[in-house]
């Protein structure tokens, strides 16, 4: 089961970076859930919860919040796949252009429980401390802005500036 469970998450990285919401949706279970750390950057930045219940929100983020944040050049380059029966950890990094016209660089550490060959739960881990450094250029302080808003345009995206979606001026 082990390099079955890991054949699963890789084609699932596929279907992520697709940004296709059906072939997101067929890796999940109808009740997964995604759990990142509180108050990390890319869900105060794209008004998103950091625990996230049920396929639907899930693919919604993958296929529609995450590229209006992380807008081009996005490169995820794995260090490793451990799988042990039903439960694969992925480690990464990620690159990659934001809205804001910024560099992102950050390391990941996904843990992700399989369930009748779907994804079933994900707990992503990450620095956090450097996420904020990246998306915004400062640590987080306890009122952080959130930008680019669901229902708004991203600044750089063409139609909208910063000040238009409520972003801090400096980045």
């Amino acid at each position: 089961m082990s390099q079955q469970s890991r054949s699963i998450v890789q084609n699932a990285w596929k279907a992520f970076a697709s940004h296709d919401a059906d072939r997101i949706s067929a890796v999940f279970t109808e009740d997964a859930e995604w759990l990142a750390p509180p108050g990390n950057a890319t869900a105060i930045a794209l008004d998103a919860p950091s625990h996230m219940v049920g396929r639907k929100a899930i693919v919604r983020f993958l296929a529609e919040d995450f590229p209006r944040l992380f807008v081009r050049d996005v490169t995820v380059s794995f260090h490793a796949f451990h799988a042990d029966g039903e439960r694969v950890v992925v480690e990464e990094a990620m690159t990659a252009t934001l809205a804001n016209g910024n560099h992102y660089a950050n390391d990941y550490c996904f843990v992700l429980e399989l369930r009748d060959e779907l994804i079933h739960r994900v707990r992503e881990y990450m620095d956090t401390a450097r996420g904020h450094r990246m998306v915004f250029g400062e640590v987080p302080s306890s009122s952080s802005s959130a930008w680019p808003r669901r229902g708004h345009t991203p600044p750089n995206s063409g139609s909208a500036s910063a000040t238009d979606v409520g972003c801090p001026s400096a980045r």
